[in-house]
């Protein structure tokens, strides 16, 4: 979508950290790739918002919330209009919350 921009919450920029700081106790090499890879995961999203399937947590969802894992990692994104906003990003052995 032309004009679009990505936005990534607080919450997500926080569990982002989180994730780099934990998978860089090991490796800081597989910490960096892992960003980065979410990252071109979410970039993909400005050309094609609906690339990702909807979130199928999201109750009553309009279309406009969609998730994807990557990693083993679970990131929740919604568009709308011209903004694609990262909502969250955890680890898929989490237990996923309805909302």
């Amino acid at each position: 979508m032309a004009g679009s921009k990505i936005v990534w919450t607080r919450r997500a920029q926080q569990e982002m950290a989180a994730l780099y700081r934990y998978i860089s106790k090991d490796s800081p090499q597989n910490a960096n790739v892992v960003i980065d890879e979410i990252i071109a995961a979410m970039d993909k999203t400005l050309k094609h918002p609906e690339c990702y399937n909807p979130d199928k947590y999201k109750k009553e969802n309009n279309g406009t919330y969609r998730a994807f894992e990557i990693h083993r990692y679970r990131i929740v994104y919604r568009f709308h209009k011209n903004v694609i906003r990262v909502l969250r990003v955890r680890h898929t052995s989490m237990e996923p919350k309805k909302y």
